[in-house]
């Protein structure tokens, strides 16, 4: 009997007793961040060098942040510096791993700087278009965060100069180098017709000069 009377107990308390609350997963911290590239000097020509800065700005945690550059234009002699982090570099990508960041704590942002020197023998009119994307464990759910630049290199500042005339095509009676023969010709006749008009005045002087010849 007692112990039919202590179950009914036990179930009474159970049934009022008030339940536990269920606990809540807590929302994830709001990260607010934007990658700001400068290239200096903007439009660098083949041959010339540029500096590359990266810095991070915003609000909130990175977790195993990643900054990767591109560029269109060949690099040499590539020089990179995370601040914090450490870079590995090539002639058109720059990865730097810069690890965990808390944006907004430290006066400075976190900063890339990347250097080198245009390579010599683009053709004039290539597009040059820098590219920085920013990623984190964030950005599986956040997206991964871009800027970019771009640019043209120059042509040529000097106008085209003007077709080679093509030499005229001799034809009967032209000679390629002189010009038409045809002055020459009509030299000649008038040479010859003056000689002519010569031989008849001497042959009417001599007649006149000759005494008349007395017939028997």
């Amino acid at each position: 009997m007692w112990e039919s009377v202590a179950a009914s107990v036990v179930g009474l308390t159970a049934a009022v007793a008030p339940s536990a609350p269920t606990p809540t997963a807590s929302p994830a911290p709001v990260v607010n961040f934007a990658p700001v590239l400068t290239s200096t000097p903007f439009g660098a020509l083949p041959g010339q060098r540029v500096t590359h800065t990266v810095t991070i700005s915003g609000t909130g945690a990175l977790t195993a942040a990643r900054v990767t550059f591109t560029t269109t234009a060949d690099l040499d002699d590539v020089t990179a510096q995370a601040d914090p982090g450490g870079c590995t570099t090539s002639p058109r990508t720059v990865v730097c791993d810069l690890g965990d960041l808390t944006l907004g704590a430290t006066p400075g942002a976190p900063r890339v700087t990347i250097s080198g020197r245009v390579r010599p023998g683009a053709p004039p009119g290539a597009v040059v278009r820098n590219r920085v994307t920013v990623t984190s464990v964030e950005s599986a759910t956040t997206g991964a965060q871009v800027a970019s630049n771009a640019y043209l290199f120059p042509g040529p500042t000097h106008p085209p100069s003007d077709p080679p005339q093509e030499s005229p095509v001799a034809g009967p009676g032209v000679s390629p180098s002189t010009g038409s023969t045809r002055t020459p010709a009509v030299v000649a006749v008038v040479v010859a017709g003056a000689a002519v008009v010569g031989t008849l005045l001497l042959a009417r002087r001599r007649r006149r000069r000759e005494p008349p010849t007395h017939q028997e």
